[in-house]
């Protein structure tokens, strides 16, 4: 039992001993700890002493640096100043000398104002003593008229005693006789004149048509109202007609162009008056066959390319035909206008060419003339413009022209001669009357014209204006060389009742106002469609 409890001693000795030895490493590290937090919090302070110091160095660095720029601004102050004294002293000594010189100037402009009272002083003498000798002699004068009245009283009584005849009755008897003779020889030679003045003007005249027309060569037109298209095989046929003739219809109601398939290889022809419409159709259909996918919306989106190839056709085409005939002036909005004419006809002569045809004669003939050759030219080219509109507007197309060209600025004179030209205004100007001469020329010589096709243009377009005038019409085409009338209406307007009363009244009204071989069919189409956009 005895050595249990020196076991027992021993161990609790060496557990003390241990917690001892802990207790002290534990004391030595927190010395240790402590030693080295002193050491940091000197070395912290070293630093923090060493960037107050360099950070007092830089305020006294930037507090030089800041002393030496305003004493630089300073003395740049004092320069400025000094140099603004220097300048207001040059200034003011200028201004001295300038008044010096003024001053002086007023004193020799009061010596001369002087001198030339002094001298108009002496003239009013002069003048006094001259105006005394000028009474002297009008005294003088008035006594020599007094008796040169009496000598002339005393042979006038002398020549009437020998004459027989009072001085009145003398004078009155040779005024008659000298207003005889000169009666008859102003008669005679009125008449010599006017005689020379005819044949010099026939004459000159001849000469002047002559020349303008033999230097004046233009092309003979012919205008067709059919387009033929190659295909590239008959099979290209099918695809135009599409199932159950859907393609084909859809390209006429889009396109308002009669499309005619027949025996013919490898051809389709296109049919209209209207050659603006026709070509826009050609191209769409060209397009269509190079590209082989025919369909309703495909015609559309091709139709409407086609349409912009065509504006900027009738564009550049009216920009090529004023450079022709020198015109760089002309306001932007008449271009387009002056380019459809490119697709016009009358009496199957292009318009387009046409007016420039006439623009050359009228040149040529101002020029032997001595007249403005450009403003003439002016006039000549546009004088058939309103052609352009008269599906547009009601009226002669010289009015209409006239009335265009007013409202663009143009001259007076040249609006005069277009709406002159065919004599619904009486001309006044020598342009006006020029314009009418070109104008006929243009239009008498061999091959320009022919009465069929513009009489079947206006048949035609009078067909369109009929149906165009209903309401709730959208769009109408005469096809089939007039034989039938397609009329598109808006479907929100015109229901299906509606639609078979308007296609009576339409034809009605073209039994009533036209004349026409055979018959003409009217076909009103009303189509709904739902149109959305998938994103």
């Amino acid at each position: 039992m005895e050595w249990i409890g020196w076991l027992l001693a021993g161990v609790l000795l060496v557990v003390v001993i241990v917690l001892l030895w802990r207790q002290r490493r534990a004391m030595m590290e927190f010395l240790e700890e402590r030693t080295n937090l002193e050491k940091r919090s000197r070395s912290d302070a070293q630093l923090l002493r060493k960037s107050a110091e360099e950070a007092a160095a830089a305020v006294r660095a930037d507090a030089e640096r800041a002393l030496q720029q305003a004493q630089e601004r300073a003395r740049e102050a004092m320069s400025d100043v000094e140099r603004r004294r220097e300048e207001l002293e040059a200034s003011i000594a200028a201004q001295r000398a300038e008044l010096r010189t003024q001053r002086s100037a007023q004193e020799r402009a009061e010596a001369r104002l002087h001198e030339r009272e002094d001298r108009l002083s002496a003239d009013a003498e002069g003048l006094k003593t001259r105006a005394e000798r000028l009474d002297a002699q009008r005294v003088e004068i008035r006594k020599l008229r007094e008796q040169l009245e009496e000598q002339r009283e005393e042979v006038s009584l002398e020549l009437e005693r020998v004459a027989g005849l009072s001085i009145a009755a003398a004078r009155a008897e040779v005024i008659a006789e000298a207003e005889k003779q000169a009666r008859l020889n102003a008669t005679s030679l009125a008449r010599d004149i006017e005689q020379q003045a005819r044949r010099d003007a026939e004459k000159i005249a001849r000469s002047i048509v002559v020349t303008a027309i033999q230097r004046c060569a233009a092309e003979q037109t012919s205008e067709s109202v059919v387009s033929s298209i190659d295909l590239p095989s008959d099979d290209m046929k099918g695809r135009i007609i599409g199932r159950e003739g859907r393609n084909i219809r859809a390209f006429e109601q889009i396109t308002g162009v009669n499309v005619l398939i027949d025996d013919t290889p490898e051809t389709v022809l296109l049919s209209s008056f209207d050659p603006v419409r026709r070509e826009t159709a050609r191209l769409t259909l060209e397009d269509l066959v190079a590209d082989g996918r025919i369909h309703p919306a495909r015609i559309e989106e091709v139709y409407e390319r086609s349409r912009r190839s065509i504006d900027e056709r009738i564009r550049r085409t009216a920009e090529d035909a004023l450079n022709e005939v020198g015109i760089a002036d002309l306001h932007p909005d008449l271009i387009p206008t002056v380019g459809a004419l490119a697709f016009r006809t009358s009496y199957g002569q292009n318009v387009l060419r046409h007016l420039v045809e006439c623009a050359h004669l009228a040149g040529v003939m101002a020029a032997e003339l001595g007249l403005d050759v450009a403003f003439c030219k002016r006039a000549a080219f546009l004088h058939d413009i309103g052609k352009a509109l008269t599906h547009e507007v009601e009226g002669p197309h010289a009015i209409i022209g006239a009335d265009l060209l007013r409202r663009h600025g143009e001259h007076p004179d040249i609006v005069h001669a277009v709406e002159a030209h065919h004599n619904e205004v009486e001309p006044t100007t020598v342009e006006a009357i020029l314009v009418q001469a070109a104008d006929a020329i243009s239009g008498s010589r061999p091959g320009a014209r022919r009465e069929s096709l513009e009489a079947y243009v206006e048949r035609m377009e009078h067909l369109e204006a009929i149906a165009k005038a209903h309401q709730g019409v959208e769009r109408a085409y005469a096809m089939q060389a007039g034989r039938e009338v397609r009329v598109m209406v808006t479907p929100d307007a015109v229901d299906d009742l509606g639609a078979q009363t308007l296609a009576r009244e339409i034809a009605r009204e073209v039994e009533k106002n036209l004349t026409y071989p055979g018959q003409i069919k009217i076909t009103v189409v009303r189509e709904s469609r739902a149109t959305e956009t998938a994103h």
